[in-house]
């Protein structure tokens, strides 16, 4: 998608260790007329995949998974990284390494928002090494809804997570892949 690599381009930073900084206009600080174009984007992608729900990460998947959402007419659940006192004390819960964190966080989802017979639309930020998104996949599987594709606003192709998702055997889009970054250089390649 054009507009998103320009603003890659424009705003986004190398931080070394493949760590891409977009949290100006994704997570931090979110560009809506953006994420709007990326939503119908993801939309019209998966049209044909008959999800009937979508799924994200806590807190940079939000803005892309509610758009999608919107064009989709579905309902977004996100997986939350701290358990509030207002979830049950029955829950989905996995363990995902997180790159920007440096550390295991968990992924944690009330039971009454997922459920068995759900066709599940995973929607987020990044699909780098693929650790998260198959943290997502565990906790839809766990609740025994179907994983019927993945979306990700950037794939950093270089960090081989579309190989460890390719034995889902479901369609896996970015819609802007990144095949290097050196310094202040960022490439695009295609997915």
């Amino acid at each position: 998608m054009q507009a998103l690599k320009e603003r890659i381009q424009r705003d986004g930073k190398n931080l070394g260790n493949g760590i891409l900084k977009v949290d100006g206009f994704v997570n931090h600080q979110v560009d809506p007329v953006l994420m709007n174009e990326c939503g119908k984007e993801f939309a019209r992608i998966f049209a044909d995949v008959k999800a009937t729900k979508i799924l994200t990460a806590e807190i940079s998947g939000i803005a892309p998974a509610v758009t999608t959402g919107i064009h989709l007419g579905l309902p977004v659940v996100y997986a939350r990284k701290h358990k509030p006192i207002t979830m049950p004390d029955q829950v989905f819960l996995t363990l995902a390494p997180s790159h920007t964190k440096g550390r295991m966080v968990e992924l944690i989802i009330s039971p009454e928002y997922l459920s068995g017979g759900e066709r599940v639309l995973i929607i987020d930020d990044f699909l780098a090494s693929g650790a998260t998104i198959m943290g997502l996949v565990r906790l839809a599987q766990t609740a025994g809804a179907e994983v019927v594709g993945v979306g990700a606003l950037i794939e950093k192709t270089f960090e081989g997570g579309r190989d460890l998702l390719a034995p889902l055997g479901i369609p896996v889009k970015s819609l802007a892949c990144i095949t290097a970054m050196d310094g202040d250089q960022i490439v695009f390649g295609d997915q």
